[in-house]
């Protein structure tokens, strides 16, 4: 908190005939930086100081308190300043729009537009973008789609801020190509649009596309800054197409603009992504020989390389590194801590960075629940997913639902993992993605529920994966039952033709079940195929 800001406000303001002027500047700037540190209860006093110096009902102090209040998650508490402001004033709309969006309550933000459209006031093009960010978010399309036409309609579209805005939106909600034509109708393009549609092309992967982007750009007149050349080195990285990032570094240096430790992290994060670890930690090596110091970026996107092969010597040694830098309290970090100390079997030391946490996101919620769920303990799963539900159940996403999902299934929950999916749908509004149906057909299966398991599968509204068929294929070796397990072979086959995987599965059920003639005839369609069995191996390194 800025108590030197506060104690010279203090100094500067003894009585309250001073005009409003002299007032205006130092109290704006104490909100603000309360708002930076999330001080809550300082928030809160200087308000009732505004209050009795007849100064919270300006629209200028409300509408500051109001981001404050949002940016405090105390949303009642902004909605009862938003309501004391007068309904014709523009700026609150912008603002509580503005605000929710910023700090992640995209619903929120949609919801005043939507309110807003109802009121004898007329939206404004600096309020849009920020309801476009909150559709793209929530992947609302068609929602999407009527702010799109609210922008045609008050001809906000020759706006910069808002086209790119829209770029931004149609890309997250997967029209890439409609995106484009955003792209290509503006008459004036400038550097954030094209941005905006790298991004997009990237996010898609179709990285060569957004890279044919930049000549022509840069015949048009507008050069890529660093931001376009970091977006196109994480496109190539998580590709792993490592020519093409060394020409995309060799272009960046052409063009002037120098690589910087984005640059670096984007190389890092893409080489984890493609589980080349030993690969990611030399280039960590690199970068620090050539002077960069890593972000929280850096080191939240580097430690997943540790908890992939269960390397804590090197997980260790990053948090070391992280709790020496003064990291180690960013919540990304901390939650990629987390992460890997879980996958890494210490659950102690996991649950120990989890209590410490002042500030919990969805992130660090899912990688402790997932960290209970994948090492067996399936209660403390589930007790700690109701714990998040009374705290703050709007940081519930799919991930979520795939951890407690998984928890059910290990700790033989059944009841409760039909009611959890039951709830993800109606309560929360999540659509089942295929994770989550994997997760019930492995439920069903563990439980004995074999063909309840089965007549799942065939009631999927979309089609079921290699994972959905491949949990089933498990439940029937483990229940022995082999006129299921070969229907699910035969599935797993033709998505995965080449894997050796499911027909041994199958000639080791036809043994189990003394099934010899087919289990000779398995193995031997294996050899003909060019099947064969890999050796076992561990990754788990000694500490």
């Amino acid at each position: 908190m800025n108590f030197a800001l506060a104690k010279t406000i203090k100094q500067k303001i003894p009585s309250l005939y001073l005009s409003f002027h002299s007032l205006s500047d130092p109290y704006t700037q104490l909100i603000e930086a309360y708002s930076r540190d999330r001080a809550l209860r300082s928030g809160q006093a200087l308000h009732a100081r505004l209050i009795i110096n007849g100064l919270s009902k300006r629209s200028h102090f409300a509408s500051k308190l109001i981001a404050f209040y949002v940016e405090c998650k105390q949303l009642p508490n902004a909605h009862k300043l938003f309501d004391k402001i007068p309904t014709s004033n523009i700026r609150r709309w912008v603002v509580l729009i503005g605000s929710c969006a910023r700090h992640g309550f995209y619903q929120e933000a949609m919801d005043a537009f939507f309110q807003l459209q109802r009121k004898p006031v007329k939206p404004n093009k600096f309020m849009v973008p920020s309801v476009l960010k909150a559709c793209g978010h929530l992947s609302a399309r068609r929602t999407g789609e009527e702010i799109h036409t609210v922008a045609l309609k008050f001809a906000f579209e020759s706006d910069a801020f808002v086209t790119s805005a829209l770029i931004d939106m149609y890309s997250k909600c997967g029209e890439i190509e409609r995106a484009r034509r955003v792209f290509d109708g503006m008459a004036h393009k400038d550097l954030v649009a094209l941005n905006a549609m790298v991004l997009g092309y990237v996010q898609h992967g179709h990285v060569k596309e957004a890279l044919s982007l930049v000549p022509e750009m840069i015949l048009s007149g507008i050069k890529p800054n660093v931001v376009t050349w970091n977006t196109l080195i994480a496109g190539f990285s998580q590709e792993n197409d490592e020519i093409m990032v060394r020409e995309t570094f060799r272009l960046m240096g052409e063009n002037g603009i120098e690589p910087d430790v984005i640059s670096w992290t984007s190389v890092l994060t893409g080489l984890v992504q493609n589980f080349r670890n030993k690969k990611a930690f030399d280039t960590f090596k690199q970068m620090l020989e050539a002077g960069f110091f890593p972000t929280t970026a850096t080191i939240s996107g580097l430690l997943p390389a540790c908890a992939s092969v269960a390397d804590l010597r090197h997980g260790k040694e990053i948090h070391g590194y992280a709790v020496v830098m003064g990291m180690e309290k960013d919540v990304f970090v901390r939650s990629a801590l987390i992460d890997m100390y879980a996958k890494c079997g210490c659950l102690n030391q996991a649950w120990a960075l989890f209590c410490n946490m002042p500030d919990r996101n969805t992130v660090t919620w899912n990688a402790m629940i997932f960290g209970y769920a994948n090492n067996g303990h399936g209660n403390e799963a589930i007790a700690l997913f109701n714990q998040m539900v009374e705290e703050d159940e709007r940081k519930l996403n799919h991930l979520t639902f795939t951890a407690v999902l998984t928890a059910c299934s290990h700790a033989g929950m059944v009841d409760l993992g039909e009611s959890l999916f039951q709830l993800m749908q109606k309560r929360y509004g999540i659509e089942p993605r295929l994770e989550h149906y994997a997760c019930m057909v492995d439920l069903l299966g563990r439980a004995g529920k074999l063909m309840e398991a089965y007549d799942f599968v065939q009631r999927m509204p979309i089609e079921p994966d290699l994972f959905v068929w491949g949990s089933l294929l498990g439940a029937c070796r483990q229940h022995g039952r082999v006129d299921l397990a070969e229907i699910a072979a035969s599935k797993v086959a033709k998505l995965e033709p080449e894997s050796p995987g499911c027909s041994l599965l199958l000639s080791n059920l036809y043994s189990d079940s003394n099934s010899w003639g087919k289990a000779v005839r398995q193995k031997k369609m294996m050899v003909k195929m060019g099947l064969n069995k890999l050796p076992g191996c561990s990754w788990i390194e000694s500490v």
